[in-house]
């Protein structure tokens, strides 16, 4: 079977997001899926199957299990896709439908000068938020920071979701987001079983621009480089900080602390005061090929 490798949102090799794509699967049970998985070792590898209601199926599978929506995995296979000429992409822009576990997910792929591509996805729902997190106090000890470490002014900590759950929490600066880091015996007595037990921290370092970390001990992620479907919920949560209509734009910095710097680009649109719709984008690269033997 045929693979390659990518880095994700990001246009430089040896950073971003790690990425395994089967761009060809025919059968294939759940259980090799997942020992697949487990021995790529990335924090997603996809299968892409045919799909008689969409132009392709994935299933996304991280070590610990299937998902059934992630960002980086849409933005990279539907960029390799593209690079592999599996549909035409004789203009501009083009759109795909990919179906994943959570339904269809509409991507648009834009060729640039040069043959440059890049990929936005349009977040499978639109958001919804849970209010009721826990205390201050629990959440800097799941962080292994002191409560003055969590920001209070601006934001509050917020479960959202566009598809996939995490809990937003608002850092004071930066030098707490680099000291952050999940005590695990906390997290399991107060975020195992919550609504949202993937963490995201986050940081504000412009007018429309944050640097952000994410942890997600339940699917057996210590910390993820860039985190689409968290980026998808991140901008509506921002959005839901907005008065009135409008469409905003924001760059999502993710990585750093591990050397696998990011940039992930998120767009909200709001009418009615009502969100619409999220996207995010961003650029890949292709790392590697090769054959799987079965």
């Amino acid at each position: 079977m045929k693979f390659y490798t990518l880095d994700v949102f990001t246009n430089q090799l040896f950073s971003g997001n790690q990425l395994a794509v089967f761009p060809e699967v025919e059968d294939l049970s759940d259980e090799v899926m997942q020992k697949i998985a487990i021995e790529f070792n990335f924090s997603e590898t996809v299968f892409v199957f045919t799909d008689s209601k969409a132009d392709f199926r994935l299933r996304i599978f991280t070590p610990g299990g299937e998902i059934p929506f992630a960002g980086h995995p849409t933005i990279g296979t539907a960029f390799l896709l593209a690079k592999l000429g599996k549909f035409d992409l004789n203009s501009e822009q083009r759109e795909i439908i990919l179906r994943e576990g959570v339904g269809d997910v509409p991507v648009t792929i834009f060729r640039e000068q040069g043959d440059k591509i890049w990929t936005q996805l349009q977040a499978p729902s639109t958001p919804e938020f849970y209010l009721d997190c826990p205390s201050r106090e629990d959440l800097a000890q799941v962080l292994s920071l002191g409560i003055d470490d969590l920001m209070v002014d601006d934001f509050v900590p917020m479960g959202a979701s566009c598809g996939l759950p995490f809990l937003l929490i608002p850092l004071r600066d930066r030098d707490a987001l680099g000291r952050a880091k999940v005590d695990l015996g906390v997290w399991e007595r107060v975020l195992k079983d919550f609504w949202s037990p993937h963490v995201y921290l986050f940081v504000p370092t412009g007018k429309d621009s944050f640097q952000v970390r994410m942890f997600a001990p339940a699917l057996n992620i210590t910390e993820d480089p860039a985190t689409g479907s968290a980026a998808t919920a991140f901008a509506g949560y921002l959005a839901k900080y907005k008065h009135g209509d409008g469409c905003w734009c924001w760059t999502i910095e993710q990585g750093l602390e591990m050397g696998r710097p990011s940039r992930i680009k998120a767009i909200a649109l709001k009418r009615n005061n009502i969100i619409e719709e999220i996207k995010v984008g961003g650029e890949s690269v292709i790392v590697t090929e090769g054959i799987l033997n079965l």
